[in-house]
């Protein structure tokens, strides 16, 4: 391979679960004016790459969608990887998450086959998946849980993360949810907030959530919420700092108490605040939140 360096077109791997949404993602990038070629055999991702570089400036951006469709192609993916990465090619992966439920309603949905289920069930096929990308999940650069996303709600993601605007270089999303609705499958760090006394049990709070000043008052006169806070605040710094060097551009951060309404809650709006101070470009979510 020719050393294409600075010439390189940035790049972007999309992979994940099938009926995930990697085609809605593929087409994202598309209207975004990503070159986009869909279950190119990883082994051949470098020369792409090449292809990119001598096109002078034509396709700055390519997008590749791998798959367990590639089957033996796709063990070549992290030989590939390597290669891009010790010729200093920007290279980023998102891998598309979603739900045993979520998926198999939607394979059910247009009377397919999961690809990899042969003569067994569905959930046979999505548990060897997910086995399969197992690695690649926890390497990746972002993961999007599209469990309870709509196309609309994917792209409207991806357009965030991949739109033709100044790049920051780190991103987190602090994300506010209830245990009893089960964890993100996105996240990246997990905390949690049961520790601290639940305001569900004060009958002024119990209607309100941590967004409103009494009850962020109540969560944080609680022995140990301050000192949670300038602890995790701190580790946070440690990890984000780590990320930036490592060149990872992506981070979730989930805050968990029983509901989802006001302890995580309250310290999401905290900690993000911290994150924000620090430079890190920070959106905020409560999943949960309003979902009694």
């Amino acid at each position: 391979m020719s050393d294409v360096g600075e010439t390189a077109p940035e790049l972007v791997i999309i992979s994940g679960m099938s009926g995930a949404g990697r085609s809605t993602a593929a087409k994202c990038l598309e209207d975004l004016g990503w070159f986009v070629v869909d279950n190119l055999p990883p082994a051949l991702i470098p020369t792409m790459v090449d292809l990119g570089a001598r096109s002078q400036g034509a396709v700055a951006r390519i997008g590749v969608v791998v798959d367990v469709r590639g089957r033996q192609f796709f063990d070549d993916l992290r030989a590939s990887l390597e290669e891009l990465e010790k010729r200093g090619i920007r290279l980023r992966v998102v891998y598309l998450e979603s739900t045993e439920d979520a998926l198999v309603r939607r394979f059910e949905s247009v009377r397919r086959p999961h690809p990899l289920q042969g003569d067994g069930r569905i959930v046979d096929g999505i548990a060897q998946e997910r086995d399969l990308l197992r690695e690649l999940r926890g390497e990746a650069d972002l993961v999007i849980d599209t469990s309870d996303l709509n196309v609309h709600q994917l792209r409207a993601k991806l357009d965030a993360q991949f739109a033709d605007h100044d790049e920051p270089e780190l991103r987190c999303t602090v994300m506010s949810f209830g245990f009893k609705y089960g964890l993100p499958v996105d996240a990246d760090l997990v905390v949690d907030c049961r520790f601290l006394p639940n305001p569900h049990w004060v009958p002024e709070l119990r209607a309100r959530t941590g967004t409103d000043a009494d009850v962020a008052d109540y969560v944080f006169q609680q022995p140990g919420a301050k000192e949670f806070l300038d602890g995790y605040g701190e580790l946070l710094r440690i990890v984000t700092e780590g990320y930036r060097r490592e060149g990872k551009r992506y981070m979730t951060l989930a805050v968990g108490c029983t509901g989802g309404k006001h302890r995580s809650v309250a310290m999401s709006e905290r900690l993000a605040k911290r994150l924000i101070a620090d430079g890190v470009e920070t959106v905020l979510v409560h999943r949960d939140m309003g979902r009694e």
